[in-house]
């Protein structure tokens, strides 16, 4: 077994997923829209919505879907934490991510048990924790 990330969007799914893509350093694996089902299996709200897609970054698959109007619910009681390697990919990724955030619960800084660490939903509703604990691995 090998778990994997999924996530749902408003009806920007392919926008975002792309993001995280360049972001990650992701590789979109396949995008399975709409219009590519049948007629009578479509789900509302049009021909360019996303019902499945794949992404790898980081050895980690990421899948995601659209969930168009009374279908989508905001993301929570989770986030998706990334482990990085250096003060500096924790910045770039902080940077990136949390560009245009819904919120910010913990910008980017030093905590006691982290070198650097961060907690905060991105433009698309989706929950992300940044983590280096550096040299503060093991106390």
């Amino acid at each position: 077994m090998q778990p994997s990330i999924y996530l749902f969007f408003n009806g920007n799914c392919l926008e975002a997923m792309t993001f995280y893509a360049e972001v990650l350093k992701g590789e979109i694996t396949g995008v399975f829209r709409n219009a590519d089902a049948p007629q009578d299996s479509r789900m509302p709200g049009g021909d360019d919505l996303v019902m499945n897609m794949a992404m790898r970054a980081g050895g980690v698959l990421f899948m995601a879907s659209d969930a168009p109007g009374e279908y989508y619910r905001n993301p929570q009681g989770f986030s998706v934490a990334l482990q990085v390697d250096s003060v500096e990919e924790a910045g770039r990724l902080y940077g990136r991510l949390a560009d245009g955030a819904l919120s910010v619960m913990m910008p980017l800084g030093e905590t006691f048990w982290a070198e650097r660490y961060a907690m905060f939903t991105d433009r698309y509703g989706t929950p992300w924790m940044i983590n280096f604990a550096g040299s503060k691995l093991n106390g």
